[in-house]
């Protein structure tokens, strides 16, 4: 990836310095916790993309921010509408994964978050699973899973012949769609494999398997009822009226999903659209977001500081461990130990800085010249001790009190 990014970037500009001029967005599954980003940042130091592990020229942004960023920028545009307060869904129906949030447009091209994402294993490639499925029928298991284990290619390549011819042009709208799957080319490979009987089948209808209008529908509405679920959940959770909504991500080019959706929420949500570009919509809002990283001097700077996601709701209840202030009536066994400094998980960033700030915190002795703080977090809305099911560690915060100096944690 280094040598095809610095080839790309010196095609493009001359006198670039990569170490000092290039700012590395990466897009991560919102699923991603802070351990996975370490994990992630230290792969790409390791691969020398960046030469300071804790430097600030390397973001992470979660693939539906992305999105919602390129449609703020781009999709909305097209409308030529007042976009300010407006609130609007995303949906990025993927391969394996939909994942679904919604958002509001605020001043200066900022946005907040209404709800927390949801999402499921409901994508493209689960209608590729109902193919086999059908094969599986036709050919038998042991057939299958034999092309698994010695021809995987050659099942991947029915797939994909399958997805071309089949399911990318499967609409809805005409009953007398129908694919026909040729298998002569592969017939000798099945050979090994096949059952008597349903060899004797293929034979009858010379390795030629129609696949009519129902057969495909069938193998789409599983997983579009999903999807649509989904949408609905989302839509009663939003504490606002949702006035647009996204398709984004490669499934959402397929127009009988696009059709089942609007049939669906067009009298819940005035405008619902699907990008020019659907595929490109994370990477296009990924250079976006990187773009407002342009001047690193001015990230430094908190009071100049103008992220393009204004605010988030928190998925998790997060908490430094300190050590508890006993008081009559607690529970005696308590008396003791450490609870946590809880930032609920309903609060927004802006609240949290505020929130933080507020904390005092001092030396447990005379003349100790640092602290190191634990850090907690739970799904739970009412967290108190750390020693409770459904705490996780997080990690900790070495502080240096040698000097006078205030600090706070902005937790994104």
């Amino acid at each position: 990836m280094l040598k095809l990014i610095k080839a790309t970037i010196n095609s493009q500009w001359d006198g670039i310095d990569f170490m000092e001029n290039v700012v590395l967005v990466i897009t991560v599954p919102s699923e991603y916790s802070e351990r996975e980003k370490a994990v992630m940042r230290k792969c790409v130091y390791d691969a020398e993309l960046i030469n300071d592990r804790l430097t600030e020229r390397l973001q992470f942004t979660t693939e539906p921010e992305a999105a919602a960023i390129y449609c703020m920028d781009s999709c909305l545009k097209e409308h030529d509408l007042d976009i300010s307060g407006t609130t609007f869904m995303i949906v990025d129906c993927g391969g394996g994964t939909v994942d679904l949030i919604t958002r509001k447009l605020l001043a200066e091209k900022q946005l907040g978050e209404i709800t927390e994402r949801c999402g499921a294993f409901c994508g493209s490639t689960f209608i590729d699973d109902q193919f086999i499925k059908y094969l599986r029928k036709l050919l038998g298991n042991k057939t299958i899973d034999s092309l698994i284990e010695n021809y995987y290619g050659q099942l991947q390549y029915l797939v994909q012949e399958f997805c071309q011819y089949a399911k990318m042009p499967f609409t809805g709208d005409d009953i007398d769609f129908s694919y026909e799957l040729d298998l002569e080319n592969i017939s000798n490979i099945l050979l090994e494999f096949i059952n008597d009987t349903a060899k004797q089948k293929m034979e009858d209808i010379e390795w030629l398997i129609r696949f009519d209008y129902e057969a495909i529908k069938s193998m789409f509405d599983p997983v579009i009822e999903r999807i649509l679920e989904l949408i609905n959940t989302q839509l009663e959770n939003s504490r606002e009226e949702c006035s647009m909504m996204f398709l984004v991500g490669g499934f959402s080019q397929s127009e009988y999903l696009q059709k089942r959706v609007r049939e669906k929420f067009i009298d819940r949500v005035n405008i619902i659209s699907v990008p020019t570009n659907p595929i490109k919509a994370i990477s296009y809002g990924a250079a976006i977001y990187g773009s407002g990283f342009a001047n690193m001097d001015e990230i430094l700077d908190m009071s100049g500081l103008k992220f393009v996601i204004e605010s988030r709701v928190l998925k998790f209840t997060y908490g430094i461990e300190i050590l508890s202030v006993w008081k009559e009536g607690d529970p005696i066994e308590r008396k003791h130990d450490f609870v946590l400094n809880v930032l609920p998980k309903e609060e927004t960033k802006r609240n949290l800085i505020k929130r933080f700030l507020k904390k005092i915190l001092y030396p447990a002795v005379p003349y100790q010249t640092c602290a190191l703080f634990e850090i907690y977090y739970t799904r739970e809305f009412d967290a108190k001790f750390c020693d409770k099911p459904g705490m996780i560690f997080l990690g900790k915060l070495k502080i240096d009190w040698s000097k006078t100096y205030y600090f706070f944690i902005i937790i994104w």
